[in-house]
């Protein structure tokens, strides 16, 4: 199980995003560019001291992080996305998968959309329109884990 931050706008939900994997023994990948130098005060701030317990992967751009993960037999890139077509409660997960997220301020564009083996979402309430980044990662991140026996397991221990 891997996070993906696609081209994160946000220092300090990708500092959050860093704190969520450590904590949780997830890789994170980060596609570049971001809207902030990778190194930011921010970003080590909002990671604290978990940022150097956090396996992190970055990559130049969206081409060599597609080619790298098709790389990997059985991976599958799962996308958190508003516009999901099935709840994640109701997604069959499996270990090899990358759960991704967009950029704060845009989403993923349509070929980023279209490579995505699957499209999940949380539900909320009709009349808000989404969840913070880290927050939705968390959520389905920890249905990942459960599903596929990873959270709290041995592997965790």
């Amino acid at each position: 199980m891997r996070l993906a931050l696609y081209q994160p706008d946000i220092p300090q939900n990708a500092g959050a995003m860093l704190r969520l994997g450590a904590c949780f023994r997830v890789p994170v990948d980060i596609i570049e560019p971001c809207g902030f130098p990778l190194d930011d005060k921010k970003l080590k701030r909002a990671a604290m001291d978990y940022g150097g317990a956090c396996d992190i992967a970055r990559h130049a751009s969206w081409e060599h992080y597609l080619r790298d993960l098709r790389a990997v037999p059985g991976a599958r890139l799962i996308l958190l996305s508003t516009l999901g077509s099935v709840p994640y409660t109701d997604f069959s997960f499996q270990p090899g998968d990358t759960l991704m997220l967009g950029r704060e301020s845009r989403g993923v564009p349509e070929d980023v959309r279209l490579a995505a083996d699957a499209a999940v979402r949380i539900p909320i309430a009709a009349e808000m329109r989404s969840l913070n980044v880290t927050t939705a990662a968390a959520i389905v991140l920890t249905e990942a884990l459960r599903q596929t026996g990873f959270l709290f397991g041995k592997t965790m221990l």
